[in-house]
């Protein structure tokens, strides 16, 4: 990497490529084929699970009508296009050192990844959601969750992310409002990131908050069930169902969490604390954990999830 100063005033936005270089980070040809390597072994990983995920939905009738899968659907999709994405233009910006030709196209490039990132988690939270429900109001699930209102949910969700995602693109960025620039994302205003970590904050915060109802309400079906063991029937069959796709999205959240808490953590402290180099490459790993994230989901609903299981 070229010798570079960060800009001496934060609020001053240069669109040249020198000023680019400043955020390629990774210095030396190790760190730059380690980077490589993990990249392409999560995203080529991420990439087959989550088509063999889909696939397995949407090839089976029984699976694809079903609510619950529906929502596991818009995350596998959402993770795969974070393999693609997040892959080729991380790659190509911090291991091959290329330079959009504009502004506006690193942006819509990290539009791109933000989209999938965002409907990832907030997949996740719809998925949260519908087996809260599905655990508090079994009997009336099928009246409250249905297939019409799962696909409106994704798709309110959907347009919410892309025009989150995109607003940099679409002018709240340092370089149009000439304001303070973050060190982590060429043009990227500092205020936007902070308003994008408090949305990502707050969706996990509601997520956990469902989780800890959730397993709440499934500790007490798997007590009842251990006291009318002779009463065991569809309705129970249906609760042992439910508290183990309970666990299986509380392993998704505890992977989700690990995998996003060090990137979360240096955003954070970017805007209040000026960033070393060390500091930087240090990010450059932690995203690369976001992707792992988008890899493991998959397995573990092969491990978890019968119906699919039973698919392959």
């Amino acid at each position: 990497m070229i010798n570079c100063k960060m800009y001496e005033n934060a609020s001053t936005c240069n669109v040249s490529s020198k000023s680019m270089e400043c955020f390629m980070v990774l210095s030396t040809q190790a760190q730059k084929i380690s980077t490589a390597t993990l990249c392409g072994l999560f995203g080529t990983l991420g990439i087959f699970e989550n088509c063999l995920v889909l696939y397995l939905i949407f090839s089976s009738p029984g699976t694809r009508r079903k609510p619950s899968y529906i929502f596991i659907s818009s995350l596998a999709l959402a993770d795969l296009l974070a393999s693609i994405i997040f892959v080729r233009s991380f790659v190509n910006f911090h291991v091959f050192n290329e330079t959009d030709s504009s502004k506006e196209l690193f942006l819509l490039k990290l539009g791109g990844v933000n989209t999938s990132f965002m409907a990832s988690l907030s997949s996740l939270l719809l998925m949260a959601l519908d087996r809260y429900i599905s655990i508090s109001y079994p009997s009336k699930y099928k009246l409250l969750v249905t297939r019409k209102r799962a696909w409106t949910a994704l798709g309110v969700l959907w347009v919410t992310c892309v025009a989150t995602a995109f607003l940099p693109l679409m002018g709240w960025n340092c370089c149009t409002l000439n304001s303070a620039c973050s060190e982590l994302f060429p043009f990227v205003d500092n205020n936007y990131l902070s308003t994008w970590i408090c949305l990502v904050m707050v969706l996990l915060g509601c997520i956990v908050c469902a989780y800890a109802r959730m397993l709440w309400r499934a500790h007490q079906h798997v007590a009842y069930m251990g006291k009318h063991q002779v009463h065991v029937g569809k309705q129970n069959t249906r609760m042992r169902m439910d508290v183990m796709l309970a666990k299986t999205l509380v392993m998704v959240l505890t992977v989700l969490v690990l995998c996003w808490l060090p990137a979360l953590i240096l955003m954070i402290y970017s805007i209040f604390v000026n960033l070393n180099n060390h500091l930087r490459k240090v990010f450059a790993f932690c995203s690369t954990l976001c992707l792992l994230n988008s890899m493991v989901n998959p397995i573990i609903y092969a491990l978890r999830s019968k119906e699919l299981y039973s698919s392959l």
